[in-house]
């Protein structure tokens, strides 16, 4: 998250004048102060809009005029936003005031006469807003801050960041569920980023609930359909839950961004396998042995597929099956030699090829290990 964000580009528009201003020379004094700050950059300028403004509503006798008010709320705005670091020497109350003197305009009636002028107003104190918040985000304060983006939010609702910005903030103090609901908003058009996506797949995953994890996956990988993170998280809810048939679907384009990934390799071949396709079972086994040869599980699933293989070829191919089972499940067991599940397999392989001492061999030691 970066620390200012600009909301609207609508300084262009208001330091040229909305056409319902410049009725009086005071107010076309407070629009070229606001015209020579633009070209000038100095806060001078500012300075001297504020103090000509404040003249004008004070010397009104109607100090609800519309008009004067909407340009003083857009002087005092536009200080607030740009001089950030108050070299203009403003109270503290400056900004309650402001904020109080925008929410009064925007409550009147007639306000539409000067829609684009009071929305700048309100941008300008959304940015301060949001300016605030990730002063106390650094400070990592994500309390404080979390209040200062719905303030913000109150002031710029079509500023799609600031769900972003609540949604972080809600799940760095632990409120889950409103964390979810925000980055869910921000899925499915074009804000749509795979930050935001995983964020909302991790925090439904850790309630447990991998369906509305998998839906948002998938409604973001419909905008994002090339991201590598959304794929890979997609394929590991599939293959968590067993679901071979929609991971398969998968394997090719995960296969061919993760050529070198030991643990892709495996998690392919392991779904083939469960699907009855033992030529590519096999390969990717032998492929992910090649990448990381200290793994126990590929080296133990290619000797348990050679097993089973021998179980269901009978016609000569089982004798070299058998063969290539007790080798695998041997390396397998020089791993883990301990592992129940391995001795198992071991102690059947060894009866089926006629390795009765073997067999009585791992017969005891899985007495020993199981206290039998």
């Amino acid at each position: 998250m970066q620390g200012r964000k600009i909301l609207l580009p609508v300084l262009m528009i208001l330091f040229t004048a909305s056409a319902a201003f410049c009725q009086s020379e005071g107010l076309k004094t407070v629009v070229n102060n606001l015209a020579f700050y633009k070209q000038k950059k100095d806060l001078k300028y500012l300075g001297n809009a504020k103090k000509m403004v404040d003249s004008i509503v004070k010397a009104s006798p109607d100090s609800l005029d519309l008009e004067r008010n909407v340009y003083r709320a857009v002087v005092y705005s536009s200080i607030l936003y740009i001089d950030s670091l108050n070299k203009l020497n403003q109270s503290a109350t400056f900004f309650s005031e402001t904020t109080q003197l925008v929410d009064k305009l925007s409550a009147n009636r007639k306000i539409y006469k000067f829609r684009v002028d009071i929305d700048y107003a309100k941008n300008c104190l959304a940015n301060v807003y949001i300016r605030k918040a990730f002063v106390y985000i650094n400070n990592s304060d994500f309390g404080n801050a979390l209040t200062l983006f719905e303030y913000a939010q109150k002031y710029a609702p079509s500023f799609i960041p600031l769900n972003a910005y609540i949604a972080f903030s809600n799940n760095k103090l632990g409120n889950l569920r409103a964390a979810a609901k925000y980055y869910t908003d921000l899925i499915g058009g074009d804000s749509t980023k795979a930050e935001y996506v995983e964020a909302a797949s991790i925090i439904y995953k850790s309630f447990g609930d991998t369906v509305t994890a998998l839906e948002i996956v998938k409604k973001g990988r419909k905008v994002l359909p090339n991201n590598k993170s959304l794929l890979l998280d997609e394929a590991n809810i599939y293959n968590n839950r067993k679901d071979y048939r929609s991971l398969v679907n998968l394997l090719p384009p995960l296969l061919e961004i993760n050529t070198n990934n030991a643990d892709i390799a495996f998690v392919a071949a392991n779904c083939y396998d469960h699907l009855n396709q033992y030529d590519k079972a096999e390969s990717l086994y032998l492929h992910a042995i090649e990448l990381n040869s200290s793994a126990y599980d590929p080296i133990f699933d290619l000797g348990l597929l050679y097993f089973k293989q021998s179980e269901i070829k009978r016609e000569g191919s089982n004798v070299q099956n058998t063969a290539r089972a007790v080798q695998w499940l041997e390396k397998a067991n020089e791993i883990a030699p301990n592992d129940v599940n391995c001795l198992h397999v071991l102690q059947i392989v060894y009866a089926q090829s006629g390795n009765i001492d073997q067999a009585n061999k791992i017969n005891d030691k899985l007495k020993q290990l199981t206290n039998q």
